[in-house]
């Protein structure tokens, strides 16, 4: 396309010290005069693209509908359907297949995936190991490295024959990830036998570019109480949760340094507890190299209401809902340093965006225009809030709201074709140019409802 046919849907591109046109842009690429810093071009690039999707005549057309009678998952561009078997990408003008993986066992099926791709400062040993991969767990307990664009499979490791594991989350700062055990609980016999189980739980980490173990981690009721109901690792930090409505935070850099026994290595024998064996090869797995002899020191300790809290923030700052009955609802912003409140009556969305709270609501009445979620578009700089109004059908109608993120201003709304029902569970992604909208329904299927920019015909 010419730039003359763009001319009068591109608006200038302004900042506080110059003013940037997007024809001017595209004319010195096209003549090959360019940045070569690619995130400086890329970042040309998405302020072209947010210019456009915020022009008057610019809208959303639904381009796409899949139903699955499992969930659907999606992140960055693809969309997957049947257990992570079947993988489609979005970033074609209509969703396409990109592979289908074999069918499987039901011991062998996919129960958690993370998607692993980044920018790389250094060229890494074997060229698989550059490539965007999926981290899926199969319910037989092993981790699979496979390809994002083609499936195929580039690593395995099995992770042990003892205990089970079931989900997979990231440590993004560190680089790191860590798949969690099913929580173990003390059987009837032992009960009656008088033994007491103190393992509560078994973490599993691990780290990326390339593929490598750090260890496996035993928490223990013994030494970090027995009202632990839950922990997870976030900015290299352990965080415990307690049935008494606490969680204490622990330095794990600290808990590597002083409670490992061994360092492994992914495909080097290892004979830890007079067993040898091959680190992540069956039957050996991942032997127990953490285990924390005495509690360490406590970090950040904090009682809460419900929901626990959220660390992040520069200087760190914590969010949560204070442990009385009258704060139900709100969160309370805080610093880390000496807990000083630095904001109140704020709501936090999932994308731990926080929003001033207007009125007080159900989140499920549909009596009202309702706020269902907030996703905020980090490329645009745009926050997507869905609301939902009532409809005579008894069902919701859903619009995509698009504000200014840092000045809150409405800039576009855009309308869901398809009913919401608010009875269901729903998730929405704004991601570029595309809008994805994954729905239950009440056969208990799933929906995928794929939505593509689009300019009218008579745009000028």
């Amino acid at each position: 396309m010419c730039l003359d046919q763009w001319s009068s849907v591109l608006r200038p591109l302004a900042t506080k010290r110059r003013i940037k046109n997007a024809c001017t842009i595209l004319g010195f690429r096209t003549r090959g005069i360019t940045s070569n810093d690619f995130g400086t071009l890329l970042g040309e690039n998405l302020k072209i693209l947010k210019n456009i999707i915020l022009q008057d005549g610019i809208h959303f057309t639904k381009v796409w509908t899949k139903s699955s009678k499992s969930l659907i998952s999606y992140e960055s561009g693809r969309i997957y359907f049947e257990n992570y078997r079947n993988c489609y990408s979005s970033l074609t003008p209509e969703p396409q297949l990109l592979y289908e993986l074999p069918r499987q066992s039901k011991a062998e099926k996919i129960e958690d995936s993370l998607l692993c791709q980044c920018p790389l400062v250094s060229v890494l040993p074997h060229a698989s190991e550059q490539k965007p991969c999926l981290l899926a767990l199969t319910a037989n307990n092993w981790l699979y490295r496979l390809s994002a664009d083609t499936g195929e499979t580039l690593q395995r490791v099995y992770l042990s024959p003892h205990f089970r594991f079931r989900s997979l989350d990231w440590d993004i700062p560190q680089e790191t990830f860590y798949i969690k055990s099913i929580q173990h609980k003390q059987t009837q016999l032992a009960r009656q036998a008088g033994v007491d189980n103190n393992v509560f739980m078994h973490l599993a980490i691990f780290r990326v570019f390339p593929l490598d173990v750090v260890g496996l981690l035993e928490i223990s009721k013994k030494v970090f109480g027995k009202s632990v109901v839950d922990v997870l690792l976030s900015q290299g930090v352990l965080a415990v949760s307690h049935s008494t409505k606490c969680v204490k935070l622990y330095n794990f850099e600290y808990i590597v340094k002083q409670f490992r026994t061994k360092e492994l290595f992914l495909g080097q024998q290892c004979d830890l507890y007079d067993a040898r064996g091959i680190v992540g090869n069956a039957p050996y797995g991942i032997p127990v190299n953490i285990q924390i002899k005495e509690c360490p020191p406590v970090l950040f300790e904090m009682s809460y209401f419900d929901n626990g809290i959220q660390i992040g923030g520069h200087p760190w700052h914590y969010i949560y809902t204070p442990n009385h009955k009258r704060d139900r609802g709100t969160h309370h912003i805080c610093s880390i340093r000496d807990g000083a409140l630095a904001s109140s009556q704020v709501m936090v969305t999932s994308s731990g965006r926080t929003v001033k709270r207007r009125f007080q609501h159900l989140d499920d009445d549909p009596e009202q225009e309702t706020f269902k979620m907030a996703k905020y578009e980090d490329e645009l700089d745009l926050l997507a809030i869905v609301d939902v109004s009532p409809t005579e059908e008894d069902v919701g109608q859903a619009s995509v709201r698009l504000h200014d993120n840092k000045s809150g201003v409405l800039m576009k709304r855009i309308a869901l074709e398809e009913p919401w029902d608010v009875t269901y569970s729903h998730e929405v992604y704004f991601d570029r140019d595309t809008i994805i909208h994954i729905e239950q329904q009440r056969n208990n299927n799933f929906s995928c409802h794929v939505y593509k920019m689009n300019r009218t015909k008579n745009l000028r």
